[in-house]
């Protein structure tokens, strides 16, 4: 039985395929593959912070640069309890949420955070922490810092911006590396200036590192590098990555132009025993690895003989808690010289079991 066509032919197909320059359809899967891949991808670690992070997500979809897809924001979550802002966030456009089943670290969730899925391939990666603010149309600020800047220098690997405390003064956010003597020397100065220097510039100057508590990457030297060393659990990664850029050839800068308001750096919070094991750790690790082994070693000394002076003072005020953590302060260093990285994973781990109520104190505080 023949089907009838109606006068003047068929019907207009409502979903008329695509097609090519050479006017044949275009196959389904070669549309999906045209999917523009973002320019940027910004990295927020989120660990018991999550109302800091859900309003630092809002404040970035402000930008042109989200709406059009040129910018995508992925937060990786170190295990956090579970809060209704996680779901909010996994549904908005141009956001991924991605968690992990246990604190793996700042490096680790980073590195996640850079790799797999559509923005994989983004020329540039912005890392951010949940504790910072910034303001309307700041990632379309830093899209035009890297044109302007690293965009027109392919040597430029990473670059790191202005940061300035709640009051607007400037927050030290760059410096050279640490050295022994600069380390010992450092417990002269405010803990504010101890590991930063304030950079008194307005212009884009070149310095050893920059924090990474803003840091622009170029995804080219991030992929070189291997990412972040996750064998630094919390702290000194970013130097770290730094040194190891330079080393390959690439060139660290400071640009003052794009600023963020940090509002919790470490400098300005209390530090409870968990949390200076973490540095402790993070600065031996640095030490062994960039350091000749003699003053890795006198570093080594000086940390295992602070701990062991913490440890006895709590002993002597019956702070049982405080005291086991500086005693396995002391046995980490032990490891670490010897190599023993199984067991400073382990301690490390164990340590940040006691990080959650740490972390929860800065939430709500941006």
């Amino acid at each position: 039985m023949a089907l009838a066509v109606p006068p003047g032919g068929p019907p207009p197909n409502p979903h008329p395929a695509a097609r090519g320059p050479d006017g044949q359809p275009v196959r389904r899967a070669a549309r999906r593959s045209a999917v523009r891949v973002p320019d940027l991808r910004v990295v927020v670690v989120n660990f018991c912070q999550w109302r800091n992070t859900d309003r630092l997500v809002r404040q970035l979809r402000q930008a042109v640069a989200v709406r059009t897809g040129a910018a995508e924001i992925v937060v990786v979550d170190n295990n956090s309890p579970d809060h209704p802002a996680g779901g909010r966030l996994a549904r908005l456009r141009g956001v991924t949420v991605r968690r992990h089943t246990r604190n793996h670290g700042f490096a680790r969730a980073v590195n996640r955070g850079c790799r797999g899925g559509r923005g994989a391939g983004s020329p540039w990666v912005l890392l951010l922490n949940p504790d910072v603010s910034v303001p309307d149309g700041f990632l379309d600020e830093v899209l035009a810092a890297a044109e302007r800047g690293p965009g027109a220098d392919p040597a430029a690997g990473v670059v790191g911006f202005r940061l300035v405390n709640a009051d607007g003064s400037r927050q030290a956010s760059a410096g050279p590396f640490p050295s022994l003597r600069s380390t010992l020397a450092g417990l002269l100065r405010p803990r504010a200036r101890r590991k930063c220097r304030h950079q008194g510039t307005t212009v884009r100057r070149p310095v050893g590192w920059a924090t990474g508590g803003c840091l622009l990457v170029r995804r080219e030297c991030f992929d070189q590098l291997g990412g972040l060393d996750e064998s630094f659990f919390l702290y000194y990664e970013d130097v770290d990555f730094c040194r190891r850029a330079a080393a390959a050839g690439w060139t660290v800068w400071y640009d003052p132009v794009v600023e963020v308001t940090h509002h919790c750096p470490l400098h300005a919070r209390r530090v409870p025993p968990p949390l200076r094991l973490m540095t402790r750790h993070a600065l031996l690790t640095y030490a062994g690895k960039h350091w000749p082994r003699w003053q890795a070693g006198v570093l080594s000394g000086l940390v295992w003989a602070e701990a062991g002076l913490r440890q006895a003072r709590a002993v002597l005020r019956r702070d049982a808690h405080t005291a086991r953590c500086f005693g396995a302060l002391r046995r980490l260093v032990g490891d670490l010289w010897r190599g023993r990285t199984d067991d400073v994973r382990r301690r490390v781990r164990r340590a940040a079991r006691h990080l959650d109520p740490i972390a929860a104190e800065q939430d709500g505080k941006t």
